[in-house]
């Protein structure tokens, strides 16, 4: 059991006032077609709390007008027959042992639990239930926290419902050494496979084909898990940010752009790279790269705490302005924003795109951020973008990775072999 579970929990139920609840869900996989389900994904505020990564779950958290606390996850019961079929389910001890959470209960007496509860504190105090009601977009399914908030809402009119999950991402933003080593791991079985992908590289290669060369690499050393789906775009496709169809031949003379990265025990790489499908670099295509490459290497050498991601993406802006005329770019009433339309970084974490609120803006020391410039010039066929992943210390940034190859003299010798 790892100890920084019942820490985080601790500290997410300290400042709050009983009688409350605090309930985190780890989520269901949805229905795709049929009598088959999408891959299930634990929720990743779930996970952070307990380690575990098995489907209908609830952590519940509670604390009363005196101040005492309780914690209980809540599991679905051992099936025998199930489990020959799909395997086991997790039984409690092993609920236990990796989460350190004693009092295990199972699903079908959570109701009558949570009613115990509000009807044991009714008359000491508003009753307050915390969840996690995060949504991406307006038109995002529910989840289960939104569902019970529904529920308990009409059961429970006179209980708030607060909103926790600003505070689990303040939590998240802040990468403890065990957090940074899981994501050093995901770095170097992430290098390993770009430098498969490399060398398997060859005029006409389809996409799907590098795709599977990266996957293949990751396989052999036992890692099935993506950060997020890989993104392989030759030539003029790399101009398009997300492309993700995969599935084109990538002609002699073009570049290609993959944007991909392993993931450990959930905690995910995020890298991009560029290089020629036939190892060897244009004239045009080392000047656009080399630009690229400048400009991240100066977010990197700059990045402190107290900066914020507007300052480093302007830092790069600036530095395109001053570099693009020189390559013949930035005429015709064009701007920087013609050639570069994202900005350079996010957070990084359990999820790619780790969670973050307005105040996580500001840089702070264990934070782990992308940084990511890019060039793209559609009417060239020519799209570059270099990212890296880094922690932000006291005195400076640290490349987290630093030894997955990335020069133009490095990239061709590779590629030559």
């Amino acid at each position: 059991m790892n100890m920084n579970y019942e820490q985080r929990r601790q500290k997410l139920l300290e400042d709050k006032s009983g009688p409350c609840m605090v309930l985190i869900f780890s989520g269901r996989a949805p229905m795709r077609s049929a009598d088959e389900s999408y891959s299930f994904s634990v929720d990743r505020n779930f996970y952070y709390l307990t380690g575990i990564e098995r489907e209908n779950m609830i952590l519940v958290m509670t604390k009363d007008m005196a101040g005492n606390c309780a914690e209980m996850l809540y599991i679905e019961p051992f099936d025998e027959v199930k489990a020959k079929w799909v395997g086991a389910r997790m039984r409690a001890h092993e609920a236990t042992e990796i989460s350190g959470i004693k009092d295990i209960r199972y699903l079908e007496d959570f109701d009558s639990a949570v009613n115990s509860f509000v009807e044991r504190t009714r008359g000491e105090g508003k009753m307050a239930f915390y969840l996690d009601l995060w949504k991406y977009t307006s038109t995002q399914a529910p989840t289960p926290a939104h569902e019970f908030a529904h529920k308990a809402q009409k059961d429970y009119p006179a209980a708030a419902i607060e909103e926790i999950f600003g505070e689990i991402a303040k939590m998240r933003a802040i990468k403890s050494d065990a957090e940074i080593e899981k994501m050093r791991v995901a770095q170097e079985t992430t290098r390993q496979a770009i430098e498969a992908m490399m060398k398997y590289a060859y005029p006409g290669v389809n996409e799907c084909a590098l795709e599977g060369a990266f996957d293949f690499e990751l396989s052999k050393h036992g890692v099935r898990e993506h950060a997020f789906p890989s993104i392989v775009a030759g030539g003029k496709r790399a101009t398009t940010l997300h492309y993700n169809t995969n599935n084109q031949d990538v002609q002699d003379g073009e570049l290609v752009l993959i944007d991909l990265g392993s993931a450990n025990e959930h905690y995910c790489a995020d890298i991009s790279r560029t290089f020629p499908v036939n190892g060897k670099f244009t004239e045009r295509q080392k000047e656009v790269y080399n630009i690229v490459l400048g400009a991240q290497q100066l977010v990197i050498d700059n990045a402190r705490p107290g900066m914020t991601y507007l300052d480093l993406n302007n830092m790069v802006i600036k530095y395109y302005e001053e570099e693009l005329p020189k390559i013949g770019l930035l005429k015709d009433g064009k701007t920087v924003r013609d050639y570069y339309y994202h900005s350079v970084s996010h957070s990084l974490g359990l999820d790619c795109h780790d969670v973050t609120t307005p105040s996580l803006k500001t840089l702070r020391p264990g934070m782990v951020i992308t940084v990511e410039p890019g060039l793209y010039i559609e009417e060239e066929g020519i799209g570059v973008r270099i990212e890296d992943d880094i922690i932000i210390t006291e005195e400076k940034a640290i490349n987290l990775s630093s030894n997955i190859l990335k020069t133009v003299e490095d990239i061709e010798a590779l590629m030559k072999k």
